[in-house]
């Protein structure tokens, strides 16, 4: 009996020791991924916060720090990797490669003629001032500044000039556009690399005035063509009359002094020159003078 009761107890204590192991090891093995999966939190929150205090400027940019507490700091950071306060900072990237943009005008000329003109910039921003920029003009600074500065300067210098003196004199005028424009815009902080005229044209009135002005001016040298034509006619008519009288005057005088010799000649001379011209023709048959040649032939 003492053999039998013994085993079951011995089996039992092997399942509990068994049982105990499993669970040391699941416990074990709980602790181990709860490790990991804190130190995977750690990690991902570091990076996050590593991240978050990491800021890139690319080629050709700059950038503005704007502090929660301070405002926005005169430093202009340049290109590259740089470090910042998470939360409290913040980068404000520009742009400070030359940048082209059309501006559209609508004004009217010195002899009150309307004129559309477009002109092309090409500018950027002066990176010392882009603190300043930002706090006055704003990141837009292009679409608030340009617009209004190349209207005002195209009204003042275009006024000064005539409808054909824009044509004509399309380099003055672009000149001092660049000039004007280039000293006011270096009041907001910009630089203008490069301004021109690139379309310019009049109203439709003045289109045709024009058109009409060429057409009565090719009229005119028409006209002054054919007059100088007549008189040009007439001054040789009155030189061909002026060699025929002459002419016909040493002819007369010719005969005064010579008498009918001169009329010889001059038969002698057609004489020759009628031979030589019959001679040459192919349908004329010489015959001898004096001879019936023609009467003699047999029927």
């Amino acid at each position: 009996m003492r053999r039998r009761t013994g085993i079951p107890c011995a089996l039992r204590r092997v399942r509990w020791r068994s049982q105990a192991s499993k669970k040391a090891k699941v416990s074990a093995m709980a602790k181990l991924f709860e490790s990991i999966g804190k130190l995977g939190l750690a990690l991902a929150i570091g990076g996050g916060v590593v991240n978050s205090a990491l800021y890139n400027v690319d080629a050709g940019h700059r950038a503005v720090i704007f502090d929660r507490f301070r405002g926005v700091q005169d430093i202009v950071v340049g290109e590259g990797t740089h470090f910042l306060i998470p939360w409290v900072q913040k980068p404000v990237i520009f742009d400070c490669r030359s940048r082209p943009r059309n501006v559209p005008v609508i004004t009217g000329s010195k002899d009150l003629q309307n004129v559309n003109i477009t002109l092309r910039i090409l500018f950027r921003p002066v990176t010392s001032q882009l603190p300043r920029i930002f706090t006055s003009i704003g990141e837009d600074y292009d679409e608030r500044v340009l617009p209004s500065i190349t209207t005002e300067v195209l009204k003042a210098v275009v006024a000064r000039f005539d409808a054909g003196e824009l044509i004509t004199q399309r380099e003055l005028v672009s000149r001092q556009v660049s000039e004007d424009l280039t000293e006011r815009a270096t009041t907001f902080g910009l630089i203008l690399d490069d301004v021109s005229l690139t379309h310019l044209t009049f109203g439709k009135e003045f289109t045709e005035a024009v058109e009409m002005k060429q057409v009565a001016q090719q009229e005119a040298e028409r006209a002054r063509f054919v007059v100088e034509k007549a008189e040009q006619q007439k001054q040789a008519t009155i030189i061909s009359a002026e060699g025929d009288s002459q002419a016909a005057l040493l002819i007369a005088n010719s005969l005064m002094d010579a008498g009918d010799g001169l009329v010889e000649l001059r038969k002698l001379e057609a004489a020759e020159d009628i031979a030589f011209q019959l001679a040459r023709s192919r349908n004329v048959t010489y015959l001898p003078s004096g001879q019936g040649t023609l009467f003699q032939l047999q029927p």
